[in-house]
C-alpha cells in the first residue's frame, strides 16, 4: 500500500471517529476514569472512539501494528504500526470546548519516536471542520490546501504555543518557565491539544511551540505535519522529539526558541 493509500485510510477512520466523538459530545460527555492524576481523565468517548479505530484498522490492514492511548499496544507483522488518539485535547471536550481532536498516524517501525519513521498523518478536528493530512515527502494540507510554516521572525515576534503536565511537580517547573520566557516573546497560548497545537505551527497560525511529557500518540501525526510544512521538529539539543521534549518551529525560530528554552532549563 503506497503512502497515499495509507494516509486515505488514516483519514477516513480519523474522520468517522471524529463524527462519533462529536455526536458523543451533543449527546452528554461521562468521565470513565481518571490516569495519571485527578485532573487527567478519560471520557466513555475516548474509549469508544479508540474501539472503533481499531476495528476499522484491523479489517483494513489486520497485519500491521497498533498503538492507542486507550487499549495499549499489539504487534504486527507488517512492520508498520498506527499510532492513535481517539480524543487529544480530552478535557476541552469534556468541557465543551470545540478544540479537541483525532489524530492518527502510520509509521513504519516501533511505536518509538526516536526509532520510527512516520509515514502518514491525519488530525481531525471536528469543532472547527478541519482536517489536516501529510505524507512523508509529500507535503502537509489543511482541508486539502497545502500548508507552509509561517516566515521566520524575531523571538520578540514570535507566537509560541505550548502546554502542562497533568503532575503537580512538573506543572510547576513549567509555569515558572512560562512566566520567564513570556516577557521574551509576542505571546503564549496553551489551549490544550497538542496534536492542534502542531499543526498550527504548520498552518502559520503559530511560530512555535514546545512541551513536555507527550506520549507518542500525542504527537505521531502532528508533528510529520509540522515537518511537511517546513517546521524544525526535535527534542533537546539534537535528540529526536519524545516524552522529554518536543520543539516545533520554522527553522530559525526554532534555532532562537531551543535557545531561549535551554537558558530556562527548561
Amino acid at each position: 500500500m503506497s503512502h497515499v493509500e495509507l494516509l486515505t485510510l488514516a483519514t477516513s477512520v480519523a474522520t468517522q471517529a471524529a463524527e462519533l466523538a462529536a455526536r458523543r459530545r451533543v449527546e452528554g460527555v461521562a468521565v470513565a476514569d481518571l490516569k495519571t492524576s485527578a485532573v487527567d481523565v478519560v471520557t466513555y468517548a475516548d474509549r469508544e472512539g479508540e474501539q472503533l479505530i481499531r476495528g476499522l484498522l484491523a479489517d483494513a490492514r489486520p497485519d500491521d501494528g497498533f498503538c492507542g492511548e486507550e487499549s495499549g499496544t499489539s504487534k504486527g507483522t507488517s512492520g508498520l504500526t498506527w499510532v492513535v488518539d481517539p480524543i487529544d485535547g480530552t478535557v476541552n471536550y469534556l468541557y465543551g470546548i470545540p478544540h479537541y481532536s483525532v489524530s492518527v498516524a502510520v509509521v513504519e517501525g516501533e511505536p518509538d519516536p526516536a526509532t520510527w519513521r512516520a509515514l502518514a498523518g491525519a488530525v481531525v478536528n471536528p469543532g472547527a471542520r478541519e482536517t489536516y493530512t501529510a505524507t512523508v515527502g509529500g507535503g502537509s494540507f489543511l482541508n486539502g490546501e497545502r500548508l507552509r510554516v509561517a516566515d521566520g521572525v524575531d523571538l520578540a515576534e514570535a507566537l509560541i504555543g505550548t502546554g502542562f503536565a497533568y503532575l503537580q511537580e512538573l506543572r510547576s517547573e513549567q509555569g515558572r518557565v512560562i512566566a520567564e520566557l513570556l516577557p521574551q516573546v509576542r505571546d503564549i497560548r496553551r489551549m490544550g491539544t497538542a496534536s492542534l497545537d502542531l499543526c498550527m505551527v504548520a498552518s502559520g497560525r503559530m511560530n512555535g511551540y514546545f512541551e513536555r511529557g507527550l506520549n507518542p500518540w500525542d504527537h505521531a501525526a502532528g508533528a510529520l505535519i509540522a515537518r511537511e510544512a517546513g517546521a524544525t521538529v526535535k527534542g533537546r539539543r539534537n535528540d529526536t522529539e519524545g516524552k522529554d521534549f518536543i520543539l516545533a518551529a520554522e527553522p530559525s525560530v526554532a534555532v532562537l526558541l531551543d535557545a531561549a528554552l535551554a537558558r530556562l532549563s527548561a
